[in-house]
């Protein structure tokens, strides 16, 4: 590892811009905004993927490497990625810094508590929480309804039992009323921090969040519970985004966490900001498959910030074309040129979906040991049917030098792609439904939406303040273009069901919870925490 001063240096970054946090990471300090503001934007390209499989994609991977192999090809790159969460690394996921010789560094820092943003979050989003029951144990002079709030706590971590909680038993101990746990990724903190301009931003967003309803059902605001000053204090160093660097010294700024499946899955307007002005081009990341973390970085990302991307890059894979296909997991290293060819169908879903935005697509084929030739030669094939650049990319065994196939591509993308033709999926001035409808029908491609009852009181609500004009979030399972997790490969003729539609105004959208998604994980039956092992020197293993 690089010392994070000679990195930022290369980058062109100063030391007075940084504030440092020991050797290998730093923040940002706000007047390297006020140097580099007036420098022209470098060109944003999107790494997304097809849905996500047990087998993994290796879309943070393929970011990783890319980035490396465009600096090698002498082409000024950064890297903007997201902050793991606690939750995933030590659940289901592990570690998500990528791997082999395309990492980011200093790994263990970064996937624990890195420089404590989302720490940050929760402090502050549970601030907010102990404001609002002690609010009503005081007097209750707003008139909340306490079967009206809407604002949970949250925790960076899994845990299922917290989901559904009931709080102020005993005397004492205030009213007693039913709420919950989510993750801190699915707080509205969490998006609002990623979206914000800048601090002042930052605490007008924090000022309109929604916590519940008066007993006349009219609206009542974190500002309004006097909250949003001691909020901004706890986040005013977690807005500055953070400075850390590749296996090879391409620099990464990783900034904000939000999840594609609860949230809208992508790192913050700030950091991409900065990299934009520091990097002939930006290699960024959305959350999840194509349907969920690209969409919305299209549809609220791009939209609220002004962003247009110039290019996207789809990350495949022959197991996940497989497993699309039909393929058990504990089967996915054996041949199957039938399976894999049905699987394709999601893929070829992706790439059209992405083309409906105006943006150029090209496909990365991440290579595993032991992927068939033919089957490789498969995927290739399919790509130049539908018109589509694709590469094979090694970056996990070769880093920078495993994807300068990619990068090549890449390059050729951007400098014939015609501009100014990325256009969001659905216009503001469409009601909420409508919206829904829209990328139901045209992202997912089922026939239309069926909304419960508790849906429809919500969907009542937004009509009555006046609030049509919102994006939407779709809470969805990442596995299917479905809101079914086991319906695979390329589903048409499904129903989506809405089970029920709250109100994110500071980050300014509203989150539509399908089918069974919930906004509090669980713990698998073998947490990734089991493998972890530090040693007498303090070493930590297993985090991968």
């Amino acid at each position: 590892m690089r010392l994070i001063t000679e990195v930022a240096a290369a980058a062109g970054i100063s030391g007075e811009h940084l504030e440092l946090y020991g050797k290998y990471k730093s923040k940002l300090a706000p007047s390297l905004w006020e140097e580099v503001k007036n420098k022209p934007d470098g060109k944003l390209v999107l790494v997304t993927a097809v849905n996500p499989t047990p087998a993994g994609e290796g879309k943070t991977l393929t970011t990783i490497g890319l980035s490396q192999a465009l600096n090698a090809a002498g082409i000024k790159t950064v890297a903007a990625l997201r902050e793991p969460s606690l939750g995933p690394c030590l659940g289901m996921k592990g570690g998500a810094t990528g791997g082999g010789k395309a990492q980011i560094v200093p790994a263990d820092d970064i996937n624990l508590h890195f420089t404590g943003d989302i720490h940050a979050v929760t402090s502050a989003h549970n601030l907010l929480s102990a404001m609002i029951d002690n609010h009503i144990f005081q007097g209750n002079a707003l008139g909340l309804d306490p079967q009206r709030i809407v604002w949970k706590r949250v925790m960076d971590m899994n845990d299922r039992s917290l989901r559904n909680i009931v709080t102020g038993l005993g005397d004492g101990n205030g009213t007693v009323r039913e709420s919950g746990f989510q993750i801190t990724t699915a707080s509205e903190i969490m998006a609002v921090l990623c979206l914000c301009d800048d601090l002042a931003d930052l605490k007008k967003r924090l000022s309109r969040m929604l916590v519940g309803y008066d007993m006349l059902g009219q609206p009542v605001t974190a500002k309004e519970i006097g909250a949003v000053e001691a909020m901004t204090a706890l986040l005013k160093e977690a807005v500055k985004p953070n400075l850390v660097q590749t296996l090879e010294g391409t620099p990464v700024i990783i900034h904000g966490g939000p999840f594609a499946n609860i949230a809208h899955g992508c790192s913050s307007v700030i950091g991409t900001r900065y990299a934009l002005k520091l990097g002939e081009v930006v290699v960024t990341e959305a959350g999840f498959g194509a349907d969920l973390g690209a969409e919305k970085f299209m549809d609220i990302k791009c939209r609220q910030a002004g962003l247009a991307p110039d290019a996207a890059v789809l990350v495949v894979t022959v197991k996940s074309l497989k497993y699309n296909g039909g393929v058990r997991k504990e089967e996915l290293y054996e041949g199957n040129r039938a399976a894999l060819l049905s699987g394709l169908a999601n893929m070829e879903r992706h790439i059209e979906n992405l083309g409906k935005f105006g943006v150029p697509v090209m496909v990365a084929l991440n290579h595993f040991e032991g992927d068939a030739p033919d089957e490789v030669d498969a995927v290739l094939e399919a790509c130049r049917r539908l018109g589509v650049p694709a590469a094979v990319s090694k970056v996990w065994a070769e880093g920078g030098a495993g994807g300068m196939d990619l990068a090549r591509e890449l390059k050729k993308l951007l400098d014939h792609a015609p501009g100014g033709t990325f256009a969001p999926l659905y216009e503001d001035q469409l009601d909420i439904p409508s919206k829904i409808n829209k990328i139901v029908t045209e992202i997912y491609r089922g026939t239309g939406v069926a909304f419960s009852p508790a849906a429809k009181r919500s969907l009542a609500v937004i009509e009555k303040l006046g609030l049509q004009h919102l994006q939407v979030c779709m809470a969805k399972t990442p596995y299917s273009f479905s809101d079914q997790p086991r319906l695979l490969g390329a589903p048409e003729g499904f129903t989506m069901g809405v089970r029920d539609i709250t109100l994110s105004l500071g980050a300014g959208f509203a989150v539509v919870i399908t089918g069974n998604i919930v906004t509090m994980p669980g713990l698998p039956a073998k947490p990734a925490a089991e493998g972890l092992l530090v040693d007498e020197d303090g070493v930590l293993h297993g985090l991968e």
